[in-house]
């Protein structure tokens, strides 16, 4: 049976551009930590919400997801993780300006700290670069290095022109100093 951390690893290396590839363990506790301000039954209940809310977004059923997460904000919401969840919903059903919105209710509740406000910042900045604002998506992507993100990390060395001309030229030399082993593995 695979821990999670052996789940942590291979996320990363089959889906090494997919965000959210911290070590979740220690990530639970964090977020156990941040919310040991709540009722534990609204927050039970807040927490199963946003579950059946993520199912659901995961599932395409994206106005299930919505409603769900909806509830869930609406029992707790000084609660950060509830709009971090329901902006990625938000921007799957293609409503960026509202993402957005929640994402910095989202970013404002966890006062900047913790996963949620990591995850935060990289759907912030996500969504910044899709937008052509790189500058705004450099200093989100900062920000959640600064928490602990590898996916912030990698994208800002690939938004760094001379780390990518860099990692071009290692590519061209490994290509042509193992010409025969990269015709064996395509």
């Amino acid at each position: 049976m695979a821990t999670m951390k052996d789940r942590a690893v291979l996320q990363t290396l089959f889906y090494p551009n997919v965000p959210f590839d911290e070590d979740f363990q220690e990530e639970k506790g964090k977020q156990a930590i941040q919310e040991g301000g709540f009722d534990p039954e609204l927050l039970r209940q807040a927490t199963h919400l946003e579950a059946q809310g993520i199912a659901a977004a995961e599932g395409g059923e994206l106005a299930l997801a919505l409603e769900k997460l909806n509830q869930a904000i609406q029992l707790l919401p000084a609660r950060a993780s509830a709009f971090n969840n329901r902006a990625q919903a938000l921007r799957l059903k293609g409503d960026v300006t509202k993402a957005l919105e929640d994402l910095e209710a989202a970013l404002k509740l966890s006062k900047g700290v913790g996963p949620v406000a990591r995850q935060g910042f990289v759907q912030r900045g996500l969504i910044q670069r899709l937008q052509g604002q790189d500058e705004a998506a450099r200093s989100s992507f900062e920000q959640a290095a600064a928490l602990g993100s590898i996916f912030a990390r990698r994208q800002l060395a690939l938004m760094n022109p001379y780390a990518a001309l860099c990692n071009q030229m290692l590519s061209e030399v490994m290509r042509k100093s193992h010409p025969k082993e990269e015709k064996e593995t395509c």
